[in-house]
């Protein structure tokens, strides 16, 4: 795989020893039992896989490499370009701006854009509606949109699909960012519709078997479905994909949910008329990264510590599956761990931020499971270790440990 020129203070030489490690030491990445880093009176569990993937990385060498081959330019990021605060404010540092928040929310007008000014596409890629309003502008896009491939990969799927006349139903959290542009790519081949989860699913299938009408559907879907979506004629041929960072069970799940419901409508000698098997479109370091977080569910840890943007969907199901066995705290940065008795970690379910004392127990040796979301740097991975660390008497030195893994 390809090798990219990110900036220095993203890398960790701790983590990129026992990155290489395994890597080394299982080349098919069939192992997905933790890495156990013993320091003496505190073991961390290292995810087989965590941290960068291709997208974040190939998103943050344009970036950053744009913003040296462009001085004196006006630089512009279309949103975040990928959901880790540090990433995100190391650009605005370097002079980027942004032109709208996470959620769509315009802070600049488009209107103040000129041909002169570069515009980043950031790496959940952007609305065919955006890329109009660019190209209107004679502002060029191509050289600096650092889409993910995978994500662009979904798009293709669709229009695959969408050509043979299937609506598609994308699986993800219609507000974010990848979800509007696979939306906005899928809409403009066929009629498409965005759910959550398996209960959207359900209620879909009552349109499917004429149980719900369509002024039901208007209050349940109307704000994430195609203009003059028909449940009635729009739902006798689909396929599913996805927002690359869901969870892969769930999508699978949801896929064959509906698979079930044109059979039991249509008969299982029709299904092919009725719905199109798109197989899974989540990306590989989803899969791996999930994949991984289940070898560390069949660990025994006191409790596991999740590191990522808080509205990073990737590293939000990593701490879903955790918290399934252990006490696990998400948290952005080493400074949310305040000290050996006190963290302040976020809880996704209901977005906002917790504080919880004694959250390290008291025993002679503790395991901590630690891991991280895919567009979280490894620094920052180290830096949560070194601060856990400090909690402890005793510890073995860094060179002593990662002996064993060189």
């Amino acid at each position: 795989m390809k090798t990219f020129e990110i900036p220095e203070f993203y890398r960790s030489p701790v983590i990129t020893t026992l990155k290489n490690y395994r890597k080394n030491t299982d080349p098919r990445k069939k192992d997905l039992n933790p890495t156990e880093v013993n320091f003496g009176p505190v073991t961390f569990l290292m995810a087989r896989h965590f941290g960068f993937c291709y997208g974040v990385e190939n998103a943050i060498e344009i970036s950053f490499r744009t913003v040296a081959e462009n001085p004196g330019k006006r630089i512009f990021l279309l949103s975040q370009m990928i959901h880790n605060p540090q990433v995100n404010k190391d650009l605005e540092d370097s002079g980027v701006r942004f032109l709208q928040d996470t959620y769509g929310k315009q802070l600049m007008s488009f209107d103040e854009l000129n041909a002169d000014d570069v515009v980043i596409i950031p790496a959940f890629g952007t609305t065919l509606e955006i890329e109009n309003i660019l190209k209107s502008k004679n502002i060029e896009i191509q050289k600096y949109n650092t889409t993910c491939p995978f994500v662009e990969r979904v798009w293709k799927r669709a229009e695959q699909i969408g050509k043979q006349d299937y609506s598609i139903i994308i699986h993800g959290k219609h507000k974010h960012e990848e979800t509007r542009a696979t939306f906005s790519h899928s809409n403009y081949y066929a009629k498409s519709i965005v759910i959550k989860d398996i209960e959207e699913a359900k209620i879909l299938a009552d349109f499917i078997f004429n149980k719900k009408n369509k002024a039901d559907f208007d209050v349940l879907f109307s704000t994430k479905s195609s203009s003059g979506f028909d449940p009635e004629k729009d739902l006798t041929r689909v396929g599913v994909i996805n927002q690359t960072t869901m969870l892969a069970t769930e999508t699978q799940e949801i896929a064959d949910f509906f698979k079930h419901v044109m059979i039991e409508k249509y008969g299982e000698e029709n299904i092919k008329d009725h719905f199109a098997d798109t197989r899974d479109t989540l990306c590989y370091a989803t899969n791996e990264n999930q994949d991984a977080t289940y070898g560390l569910l069949e660990s025994n840890a006191d409790l596991a510590i999740v590191v990522g943007g808080y509205n990073s969907s990737n590293t939000s199901h990593l701490v879903e599956l955790l918290e399934r066995k252990f006490p696990t705290f998400f948290i952005s940065s080493e400074d949310e761990i305040k000290s050996r008795y006190e963290i302040n970690h976020f809880n996704y379910h209901e977005q906002q931020k917790k504080i919880t004392q004694q959250f390290l127990p008291e025993k002679e040796n503790v395991r901590i499971i630690l891991t991280s979301g895919a567009s979280c740097p490894d620094a920052e991975v180290e830096k949560v270790m070194n601060k856990l660390l400090s909690f402890f008497k005793n510890v073995k030195s860094t060179e002593e440990v990662l002996n064993q893994f060189k």
